[in-house]
């Protein structure tokens, strides 16, 4: 490219990108450069700057990776268009996985691994790989087709040992330089990805990767997951971990394909305060699962909680599951777990039964019970409502227009509610019960505790997560610290600025911490959280 021409287009790039011209001296002949715009095509300027800096011009043309490959790149990607599909004769052959692909040069450059191996073949076929290079950038300049001269047709071999890169994906890959829509199919994506992350082809390995992230199923997590890990994307892993926290319990609760996630993926989703669960009781049957089946892989179907139980009580009772060496590496998960949470006599008898658990845990448990109850149902031992709260979950499904779930923490009873307003509206709150208006207040005294006090503090907070234009979004309240009485208005959670739509899942954390008066305990629970979002 000329001088004059060269310096005609330079008016207008310093107006519109003023901000980001600097000058650099590039050999004798001081010419302006613009580094963060595209390789312009001046070999003059590109070889000066080499003889600058003491590197053989020609010796870098047979070496790319001392070539600024990603600048060509560039050049030839801004002068292709969607509608330049080429239909004449190939003239650059891939030989490949023991095939030969035909491919057109201006798209192989879409590929930084095939631009350097085109490049590469430029150097070791010429005495004159600068002469071949200008006659390269030549062909790509904004002329007339009928001027641009002759290109020499090349062959270029790739070698690819990844067992993922098979004919198919590869194909849909080379495809992919041509066409900015081809489909990538759930069952193939993996073997592309592998083929885009090979051939550098930036725009496909993200196309991949957002294909992966809305194709998350029970099957797919785990190799999704690892693949994230294989190429540290963080964006893929993060998905896999929001995908988990929602689903882990709800779904794979009862779904065999539990067994497939992976043990270092299950402890970060269970360290979240954002993982989902109807209860902590449900979360730890959930886990055990995990567990039997990862001692049983010949499992087919998932098995039903008593064969699950007799198994584990089948092992010797002289030791616990957890101190054995079976269950060592196993202890991080379940110290994850928030255990006393559960404070049902029943299930606390079936854990005692099960001979899981190291006894200082359970007698941990146990105390801690004691001591809440002594205090008239105070939480005095936990601290943190993010890492300690009690965890209570309901679904809200699009077809229901109230839903409502009872809890009880410790002789207080509260009901968590979502509402339906409209289409784009709902509402969740959380409001005190008197013990007298409970549907079956038999059952519940038989194997309950009931508290009289007239008077609840609790810390609480509400989560809610919906599908919005595919993606979750989480809406939540702040940690709000309320009373509970009895009468009404005050026994329903406080209203929140309404912010949530078309919820799927939701959250209650609470916390009964302690509050004194002057002369007495007060003790409250409180939830009643608005969170909608009008559209």
């Amino acid at each position: 490219m000329s001088n004059m021409k060269k310096m005609s287009s330079l008016p207008l790039m310093t107006k519109q990108h003023k901000a980001q011209l600097e000058r650099r001296i590039a050999g004798s002949t001081n010419r302006w450069r613009f580094p963060k715009q595209p390789f312009s095509g001046d070999l003059l300027s590109l070889s000066q700057k080499y003889k600058a800096l003491s590197v053989d011009f020609e010796e870098a043309l047979r070496n790319p990776d001392r070539l600024c490959i990603s600048q060509i790149q560039k050049l030839f990607c801004g002068n292709l268009k969607d509608e330049d599909i080429q239909s004449g004769e190939a003239d650059v052959i891939l030989e490949c996985l023991g095939f030969k692909w035909e491919l057109h040069q201006p798209q192989l450059f879409q590929s930084q691994t095939l631009a350097k191996l085109y490049l590469e073949a430029l150097a070791q076929g010429s005495t004159s790989p600068l002469r071949e290079l200008e006659k390269l950038l030549q062909a790509q300049s904004p002329k007339k087709t009928k001027e641009r001269p002759p290109v020499k047709k090349m062959t270029i071999s790739l070698k690819i040992n990844d067992p993922l890169v098979t004919e198919v994906p590869f194909a849909t890959a080379l495809k992919s330089l041509y066409m900015s829509e081809v489909e990538i199919l759930l069952d193939n994506v993996l073997g592309v990805l592998a083929s885009a992350h090979i051939l550098q082809f930036n725009g496909l390995f993200q196309r991949c990767l957002d294909v992966m992230m809305a194709g998350l199923t029970p099957t797919t997590i785990r190799k999704f997951y690892e693949a994230g890990c294989k190429y540290k994307e963080e964006q893929l892993t993060t998905a896999c971990e929001k995908w988990l926290e929602m689903n882990l319990v709800p779904l794979l609760g009862t779904h065999v394909h539990l067994c497939r996630v992976p043990q270092d993926l299950l402890h970060k989703v269970l360290k979240s305060p954002r993982l989902f669960t109807f209860s902590e009781f449900r979360l730890l049957k959930t886990i055990l699962f995990w567990v039997f089946l990862q001692l049983n892989h010949k499992i087919m179907a998932i098995p039903t909680y008593e064969t699950m139980l007799t198994f584990f009580k089948s092992f010797p009772k002289n030791r616990c599951f957890l101190d054995r060496d079976i269950g060592q590496r196993l202890r991080p998960l379940f110290l994850s777990l928030r255990l006393h949470n559960i404070t049902k006599g029943k299930d606390l008898e079936e854990l005692q039964d099960l001979n899981f658990f190291p006894e200082s845990w359970l007698h941990r448990v146990a105390a801690n019970h004691y001591h809440a109850m002594e205090n008239g149902g105070d939480m005095a031992h936990l601290k943190d409502l993010n890492t300690q709260a009690v965890r209570f979950g309901l679904i809200f499904n699009q077809e229901y227009t109230t839903y409502s779930k009872l809890i009880a923490v410790y002789g207080f009873f509260f009901e968590i509610k979502g509402l339906k307003h409209d289409t784009a509206s709902y509402s969740f709150y959380m409001q005190r019960i008197r013990h007298t208006d409970l549907e079956s207040p038999s059952v519940v005294y038989k194997h309950k505790p009931v508290s009289l006090r007239a008077v609840r503090l609790v810390k609480y907070e509400i989560r809610a997560r919906t599908l919005v234009d595919s993606k979750w979004q989480e809406f939540r309240t702040d940690e709000v610290l309320q009373k509970f009485e009895l009468a009404k208005p005050s026994c329903k959670s406080h209203l929140e600025n309404p912010n949530c739509g078309q919820p799927n899942l939701c959250n209650f954390c609470i916390h009964l911490p302690t509050i004194l008066t002057v002369s007495r305990r007060i003790y409250g629970i409180s939830p009643n959280t608005d969170l909608h979002k009008r559209k």
